[in-house]
């Protein structure tokens, strides 16, 4: 095959995504089989950096999203989605008075979740073909004839489902939370009361029922658990020492799942993509561990819920929430801040409190955001950085060398 060379005009803005235009332009998918291994050598200067034979971050990042979006690497419906654009089939109109509706209400993935409901209640036996959730074969092209008549034949049924909040109780940010229990074990090793705001189904209120691994086979929880999170941690793990002893698991949301019922499993799995089969296979096993492990959840919000807690002598009250922060309106932000400052004033030495989180944020101010994880334990009220999840799904972790 000939040589091709193209050209584009590039902006800081848009250069990672014209990496991807370029080698399309080249059909370089023509070129590269895809049923075998690929291994991207990237060109690094260990001593000097020299711009012209190093690897930039932006060509790493625009070849790399490139190769994952053609082999799978977005989520099968939203490819499946991409083929309907692509073919400019008629539209199906389906979603009709959320014209209005902003970014943060999540509103492709009610859609998209109350569609997989339907596959997973067996109501869609075509699409369920090519949904891996149910054992299909993943194909979105051929998914997306099957989708059509999913949405126009289901239309009523779709619109009233896509009035319920989208739930999706990450198990893999447990990784975080088990991290996090080993810091306050060596910090004050009492029994801990841990709390979450924002819980969803609460599974994550079971995280030391989960075993967590990391890279090198090393871990922390039952070693039978039925919830495994393999390479978990990276870089300096936690401090190693006895399992924390919880003696007690409250929750709130304002719209909680119960994990162990039909109902709430069936909810909870539908908001997970039904070709990420991991995440899936976490799920299920944290239900089975839900059966008998029960926590208390409040339908309520954040705000309210951290006002009315109190410390309880011998015991070490752990405040813990995770990619939910961004959902909370500013007033509610400082009333949570505002209330574990005032909670926090009650702490001494018989009484602890910690809040342990999961959120996007900067280190300081020049630094890029990162999915930071933060603790800050009263009495004093010190707070340390002490790692970043790769992903906003929690897996892996790479833990500080020293808490910042």
């Amino acid at each position: 095959m000939p040589s091709q060379v193209a050209v584009l005009r590039t902006h800081p803005d848009t250069v990672v995504d014209d990496y991807g235009r370029l080698m399309r332009l080249v059909k370089y998918d023509q070129i590269l089989p895809r049923d075998q291994d690929l291994i991207v050598k990237l060109n690094l200067s260990w001593t000097k950096y020299f711009p012209s034979c190093s690897s930039q971050p932006w060509q790493v990042d625009g070849v790399v999203n490139k190769m994952l979006a053609d082999v799978g690497g977005k989520p099968m419906v939203v490819r499946a989605v991409e083929a309907a654009l692509a073919s400019k089939a008629r539209p199906v109109v389906v979603v009709t008075g959320h014209e209005a509706d902003r970014g943060p209400s999540a509103l492709a993935l009610r859609l998209l979740g109350s569609v997989h409901r339907l596959v997973l209640e067996r109501a869609a036996p075509r699409l369920a073909l090519h949904y891996p959730s149910v054992g299909g074969d993943g194909d979105p092209v051929a998914a997306w004839p099957a989708l059509r008549d999913v949405l126009t034949e289901h239309g009523t049924r779709l619109r009233a489902l896509l009035h319920q909040p989208p739930q999706t109780n990450e198990v893999g940010r447990a990784a975080v939370l088990a991290g996090g229990l080993a810091h306050v074990v060596a910090w004050r090793d009492r029994p801990v009361r841990l709390v979450e705001i924002g819980a969803s189904g609460g599974l994550n209120l079971r995280a030391d029922r989960f075993r967590v691994e990391s890279a090198d086979g090393l871990g922390v929880g039952p070693p039978d658990s039925p919830v495994v999170l393999r390479d978990a941690w990276t870089g300096a793990t936690p401090p190693s020492g006895p399992a924390p002893r919880v003696v007690e698991r409250l929750g709130c949301d304002l719209s909680p799942v119960d994990a162990t019922s039909t109902e709430g499993r069936l909810q909870l799995t539908s908001y997970v993509w039904p070709d990420q089969l991991d995440r899936l296979e976490r799920l299920r096993a944290a239900f089975e561990v839900a059966g008998s492990v029960p926590v208390a959840l409040e339908r309520t919000g954040a705000g309210v819920f951290v006002r009315r807690l109190e410390l309880v002598p011998g015991t070490t009250t752990v405040v813990w929430h995770s990619i939910m922060w961004q959902y909370l309106d500013p007033t509610e932000q400082a009333s949570v801040d505002e209330s574990l400052d005032r909670l926090g004033a009650t702490a001494g030495e018989d009484r602890g409190l910690v809040r342990i989180s999961l959120e996007p944020a900067r280190r300081d101010p020049s630094a890029p955001r990162e999915m930071l994880v933060r603790m800050r334990t009263w009495p004093g009220g010190e707070e340390s950085v002490l790692g970043a999840a790769l992903t906003a799904h929690g897996l892996p972790v790479v833990w500080d060398a020293l808490a910042r």
